[in-house]
């Protein structure tokens, strides 16, 4: 005889909402923690604390556990994402040009530790995510294309960006400048923000794209 395993949807979606509503507060958090902690100087960037906050704030606004927009039409979710992730972009091309100037005058090389890479790649990757989100606004650009299809693209697309930035602020938070402000408890609580977060964000982006799209084969 075989044991059957069943899931109840209203358990697993208390725990969805647990979940997503524990996690909306932490970027607030981290950001304010971060930008508050670290020694005051050239290298002290709050626009990368602020970007992942911003980044993070956009994309739950379309969960329906947690966003303070639910009653909102789609229609005003759309364009306060698109509010939200243009400041966020603005945040990360202020902090990459702030410390591109400070290392020219400083006579240090760019972009040569994993931080800096994953940095610069995360900036070139929101850039071209936010330029692919004006498909959304103007579908008829892409004739070829349904608008289901387009959605899970840039869904799945904005899921890799946001992975990617959440790691080039936990590299930035392994920095010497940074570990020599934040130790201890103080630190490992900052790097497990951003990976809970990050977990409430594949967690949405799968329930209302990836899983759906798979149950409709």
């Amino acid at each position: 005889a075989g044991i059957i395993l069943t899931t109840d949807p209203h358990s697993s979606g208390a725990v969805r909402a647990s979940g997503a509503q524990g996690a909306a507060p932490l970027p607030h958090t981290h950001s304010r923690f971060c930008t508050g902690s670290g020694r005051p100087g050239p290298t002290l960037l709050p626009s990368a604390p602020q970007f992942s906050f911003l980044m993070t704030e956009a994309l739950l606004v379309f969960s329906p556990e947690s966003s303070p927009l639910r009653s909102f039409s789609r229609k005003v979710k759309v364009r306060v994402h698109w509010a939200l992730q243009l400041l966020a972009l603005l945040c990360a091309l202020l902090g990459l040009g702030i410390i591109s100037y400070n290392k020219h005058l400083n006579g240090k090389a760019h972009f040569v530790t994993w931080h800096g890479l994953t940095g610069l790649l995360t900036v070139l990757y929101a850039s071209m995510q936010c330029a692919g989100g004006v498909v959304l606004l103007y579908p008829k650009l892409m004739k070829n294309w349904t608008l289901a299809k387009l959605k899970l693209y840039h869904a799945t697309s904005g899921l890799v960006g946001y992975l990617l930035g959440c790691a080039s602020l936990m590299l930035g938070m392994c920095s010497l400048w940074f570990t020599t402000s934040v130790t201890g408890i103080s630190w490992y609580l900052l790097m497990l923000c951003p990976i809970l977060t990050s977990l409430v964000i594949m967690n949405q982006v799968s329930n209302a794209y990836l899983y759906r799209k798979r149950s409709q084969h």
